[in-house]
């Protein structure tokens, strides 16, 4: 009788991974391709997902897949129809059996960064969020409403923040920064001699690309802060602000405080200012060292595990699903 395999989707902004597994936590196929978020990310978010499920299922019989999950970054509630619709798309495309689960990039940010079912999770990437689980379900949620309207700290924001800071130098409302130059460059911009000129042609190229590609910014503002630059330090400074007080504010009440403390997305998993300050913060709140959820898929995967087995994933299996070496960090 052939062993029936699970496949785990996490559905970013800026990319979309696939890892296809078996029950005992070995992984046999991975796959990624373009974000899938309908948001931010443009493009058509099944295509994405599609081309990452036939990469990661190439040589392995798609009849043989009993459990899917896709976790997708906008797939909360207003855009849950879209995202299931985009999901069932793809795995039909690819001709992938089994049942298919459709739930949030935050439900695979944590489960990819610890087995336990209750706890606390914080994800800065392309967006932003702090969720509190119990019995492997959000119940409290803070922030995580898109670049447009929220996600507060992200790397689009933090992107945002700091070409707004260009602008206001350019047009002498702010202070000189170091991030001009930079920004300029990362942009493809003309660095034109009048300030004028060069401030609208950073408006042409700014909005001609989709709001995802701001987060591409994100590190630029960490090295100028690194260097002193006083506007990149304001960002970064405000950035973990508001990180933390939405951690906090999922977190509840002291006596409330659920542990473990995952840490998810890659302004969080990547060296740099913001994330230091971060996990500070979370040391000095909970008394605990922050877990990393550095493959979301995997953590999708263990999802999966769990759906078609109707029990949590056994930590050794989570272990091996997410063994340093074979991790993703999502934007």
């Amino acid at each position: 009788m052939r062993a029936p395999l699970v496949v785990g989707v996490d559905a970013g902004a800026t990319s979309t991974r696939c890892v296809v597994a078996t029950l005992d936590g070995e992984v046999l196929g991975r796959g990624r391709a373009a974000g899938a978020n309908r948001n931010s990310s443009g493009g058509r978010p099944a295509q994405a997902l599609e081309q990452a499920l036939r990469q990661a299922l190439n040589g392995i019989d798609p009849a043989a897949v009993a459990s899917g999950v896709v976790g997708a970054a906008g797939a909360a509630a207003a855009g849950r129809a879209d995202a299931r619709e985009a999901a069932e798309e793809a795995w039909r495309a690819a001709g992938a059996a089994g049942t298919l689960h459709s739930v949030t990039d935050l439900e695979v940010a944590f489960a990819a960064g610890t087995p336990d079912r209750d706890g606390l999770l914080l994800l800065c990437g392309t967006g932003a969020a702090a969720v509190a689980f119990r019995d492997g379900t959000p119940y409290r949620r803070c922030d995580g409403y898109g670049w447009l309207l929220g996600d507060e700290g992200s790397a689009v924001w933090q992107g945002r923040q700091a070409l707004r800071a260009v602008l206001r130098a350019l047009d002498g409302r702010g202070p000189a920064t170091r991030l001009t130059g930079p920004v300029t460059v990362a942009l493809g911009a003309d660095a034109a001699a009048d300030p004028e000129e060069h401030a609208q042609a950073l408006i042409r190229v700014a909005y001609r690309q989709p709001p995802a590609a701001l987060g591409l910014l994100a590190p630029l503002v960490g090295r100028a802060a690194l260097d002193d630059d006083a506007v990149a330090c304001e960002v970064v400074y405000e950035a973990a602000g508001h990180l933390l007080h939405a951690l906090d504010t999922a977190a509840g009440a002291p006596g409330e405080r659920a542990r473990p403390v995952v840490l998810a997305g890659s302004v969080l998993l990547t060296e740099g200012p913001v994330a230091n300050l971060v996990r500070e913060g979370v040391r000095l709140r909970f008394r605990v060292e922050p877990a990393e959820a550095r493959d979301g898929a995997a953590g999708a995967a263990a999802l999966a595990i769990a759906a078609l087995t109707g029990a949590p994933v056994a930590p050794a299996v989570h272990t091996r699903l997410t063994a340093p070496g074979n991790d993703f960090v999502n934007i």
